[in-house]
């Protein structure tokens, strides 16, 4: 691997660490510190400045400030914010949800743009240097899924206490103690992630320059309305009817992106009180993590899939993916046979979320002709991370809440109830899309 492949490595290692550090665990902080009843607003709320906030930074990357500068500029801000919330958080016991939440989201609002500008700088960096995207790109973003599973790992079993940093793959300070100072519990995983940001931000000043592609020649007079430069243009798909149904059933599968990410974690650490010794209990953010290993294995997949079966039975086999996903949830524990359900729910989980998302993206690439391209990829992100993710999330706290409370450290309820609620939503979906969604498919040999 040449240098330049090396530095981009590095960079998508740490873009994923740092969402990695927190995303799947950060329920299991907010609960036992008074705001369990928050955690849709904190997971929504990613999706929430999703819709406006990577049009934004792209447009002033495109037009003001090169996008390997910017990239490290956000990531700067995101870890400052995140590095306050770890301080509020460690100066008070008790969270107060106003003060804490606002520094959350300012952090995120920085943070979620720079997956879309990491990609832009990616594709930048490795044309300058006559690469070819299509074949050195995706073992690049690869690396970007093993950081987010390293940081997953790393939370799950480090700890500060008493002035002493440790590993543990159980509670170190013993079965009987009602804390456990793991980061994967503590407010420490936002310091973990405010350092990675801190790192990324100093690592970008040695990426090479990246030109304004606004002021390339052939560019420098082209007129764009806000409506062209926000990526707006792009709703005129949905005069095609095909389209229109592609990204309304986006939307509506966009609502299951986010639930297990929220409340995976809380579901598996509410049996500790009735099983302590059950490694799946003690690690959850541990087991979570084999979802994003099946996801970096998933993708491989897709090629092959969409070959043979085409874009409307790869993505039934997304919408068939959720429906077990979480069915396999409900009827999952933290000792055999439970725990093999569990397992089997992550692994399913890369066909769920790869067969969704990456397939999507590729059919509207195939779909939109090149002066929309662009602004229909965006159109696709803010129907699923966008609007999807965030009413679904929304909804799925109304539904945890109902069935579901804490009691002390743990969330306890009917979570079997819970889960497969969520399952019967992806099972109508699934029904729905495959009558709603008309597309012939020419196998290629």
């Amino acid at each position: 691997m040449n240098r330049i492949k090396t530095k981009l490595s590095v960079m998508n290692f740490l873009e994923f660490a740092i969402w990695g550090s927190y995303l799947t665990c950060m329920a299991n902080y907010l609960g036992p510190h008074g705001l369990g009843e928050k955690i849709p607003l904190f997971y929504a709320v990613q999706g929430i400045v999703s819709i406006f906030m990577p049009a934004i930074i792209g447009v002033i990357a495109d037009k003001y400030i090169q996008p390997q500068r910017l990239l490290g500029l956000c990531h700067a801000l995101a870890a400052i914010f995140m590095g306050c919330a770890w301080w509020y958080g460690s100066t008070h016991p008790a969270l107060e949800f106003a003060p804490f939440f606002t520094l959350y989201t300012m952090s995120v609002a920085f943070f979620m743009p720079t997956i879309a500008l990491a990609n832009t700088t990616a594709f930048s960096i490795l044309k300058r240097s006559g690469l070819d995207t299509i074949k050195d790109f995706p073992p690049i973003r690869v690396l970007g899924t093993v950081g987010f599973i390293a940081a997953m790992w790393f939370v799950n079993s480090f700890y500060i206490t008493d002035g002493t940093f440790g590993f543990s793959l159980s509670n170190p300070l013993g079965e009987g103690s009602s804390y456990d100072p793991r980061f994967q519990y503590t407010v420490n995983q936002l310091l973990v992630c405010a350092i990675l940001g801190l790192s990324l931000a100093i690592y970008c000043l040695t990426l090479p320059e990246c030109p304004l592609t606004g002021n390339v020649a052939g560019n420098k007079n082209q007129k764009k309305t806000l409506a062209q430069m926000l990526g707006f243009d792009a709703l005129r798909l949905f005069k095609t009817r095909k389209m229109a149904i592609f990204f309304i059933f986006s939307m509506f599968l966009g609502v299951s992106l986010q639930i297990t990410n929220g409340y995976a974690t809380p579901f598996i650490t509410s049996y500790l009180p009735e099983f302590p010794d059950s490694f799946a209990a003690q690690n959850a953010t541990l087991l979570t993590s084999l979802s994003q290993i099946s996801e970096a294995f998933c993708i491989l997949l897709i090629p092959f899939c969409l070959r043979r079966f085409g874009i409307k039975n790869v993505m039934l086999m997304a919408m068939g993916a959720w429906v077990l996903r979480f069915g396999l949830f409900s009827i999952g524990g933290p000792e055999f046979p439970g725990v093999l359900s569990l397992i089997l729910s992550m692994i399913v989980y890369g066909v769920a979320f790869d067969f969704f998302n990456v397939s999507g993206a590729l059919f509207v690439e195939r779909e939109t002709g090149p002066e929309i391209q662009a602004s229909a990829q965006g159109l696709f992100m803010l129907m699923t991370n966008g609007i999807g993710a965030t009413a679904g999330m929304i909804a799925a706290g109304a539904v945890v809440n109902h069935f579901c409370h804490y009691e002390g450290n743990f969330m306890v309820g009917d979570w079997s109830s819970t889960w497969l609620i969520f399952s019967a939503y992806a099972a109508v979906i699934l029904v729905l899309f495959a009558i709603c969604f008309k597309y012939k498919h020419q196998p290629q040999k």
